[in-house]
């Protein structure tokens, strides 16, 4: 998130810290399941670092359709990352993609609805999908995750805007991303305690996973976001 003004390819030595990065943390967190995503775009780059330091899932944006960031336009790329993620054999690896993502004019596919989007993703084989507000750290619309939640089956995670206060808005997502707010959630935090309104401030940067890490990982329904 520091290394700005980000680029759409960047250079090896971006990959090759990233992989000495995600191995040094894979080797801390044995059990947890990790994901990774390089910026702006590197989505090929992000499945060798995953594949290389034995992580479980990446984030990926530009995965269906185009949009204008501000590091320029991005193209889809579904076919050409699940075939290199093929060819290095790193199927085990879940893609979860950003849909109408923030920061980012969706002018060129303004016809498109965001739950047509998810459904375009989950036609071209995402694992899950990303649904997020217009910036960091601005709330996601609950009206579009009971869009995105009727339009596909794959899991919905919501991207940002998470605080304690707005929880209750996104409690039919499958994991919430969580990593600006002033408002953090303990590693022991479950969806019952959220319910119970049982969840005290701690920790930054976890991604709560109550429904399908487990099913997909075998590991605890926390993980760790690189």
């Amino acid at each position: 998130m520091h290394d700005v003004p980000y680029t759409l390819c960047p250079g090896p030595e971006v990959t090759a810290a990233m992989t000495v990065i995600s191995a040094a943390v894979r080797q801390t967190c044995p059990r947890l399941a990790l994901g990774v995503q390089i910026l702006s775009a590197a989505n090929q780059q992000a499945v060798a670092v995953a594949l290389a330091a034995g992580l479980d899932f990446i984030r990926a944006e530009g995965f269906v359709f185009s949009h204008v960031a501000d590091e320029g336009i991005i193209n889809a790329c579904a076919g050409n990352l699940l075939r290199y993620r093929k060819q290095v054999g790193a199927e085990n690896i879940q893609i979860f993609a950003d849909i109408k993502k923030k920061h980012s004019a969706h002018a060129l596919t303004a016809d498109v609805s965001v739950a047509q989007t998810a459904s375009a993703a989950e036609l071209f084989l995402a694992d899950g999908v990303v649904l997020t507000g217009t910036a960091t750290g601005l709330p996601a619309d609950p009206r579009e995750l009971k869009e995105v939640k009727h339009a596909v089956k794959i899991p919905v995670l919501i991207g940002s805007g998470v605080t304690l206060e707005n929880m209750r808005d996104y409690l039919d997502a499958n994991a919430l991303i969580i990593a600006s707010s002033h408002s953090f959630l303990p590693l022991h935090t479950s969806i019952s305690d959220v319910k119970n309104c049982q969840v005290p401030s701690s920790t930054q940067g976890v991604i709560m996973m109550e429904t399908f890490l487990p099913e997909l990982t075998g590991k605890h329904r926390f993980s760790l976001f690189l």
